[in-house]
């Protein structure tokens, strides 16, 4: 059946940094993220990092409005095929760099509500 998590218990009010949150959960195929309301986060860097068998992921109803870093991501999601982050506002983001490395199954990425006015790090983005 594969490796789930289960996270509809958490709350993350009070929560500014989820970055590496889930950092090298390299067996794990499917999160349920609905309940997480990140209206304060504003660290999400290396959040997926190294989920190598991630085949998809339901980001739609996070709030990244306060968001300054989401740097590497998505670094090495290698089993992620596609991605829709067209409800992501990036107006604070800074840096983005190595965000998509090593996406290797990637093959739409839906970044139509991205603003990138504020960033200044772009480097390695999608590498």
């Amino acid at each position: 059946m594969g490796h789930v998590l289960y996270l509809s218990k958490f709350n993350l009010n009070n929560v500014t940094d989820i970055g590496t949150m889930f950092w090298s959960c390299i067996s794990l195929k499917s999160i349920d993220l609905s309940s997480f309301r990140t209206n304060n986060v504003k660290l999400m860097n290396h959040l997926f990092y190294n989920c190598q068998s991630l085949k998809s992921i339901d980001l739609s109803l996070f709030t990244t409005d306060n968001v300054t870093d989401m740097s590497a991501m998505f670094y090495d999601c290698i089993s992620l095929k596609s991605l829709d982050l067209s409800s992501f506002h990036t107006n604070n983001v800074t840096t983005m760099a190595f965000m998509f490395k090593g996406c290797k199954s990637l093959s739409s990425v839906d970044l139509s509500s991205f603003n990138t006015n504020e960033v200044n790090n772009m480097s390695n983005m999608f590498s």
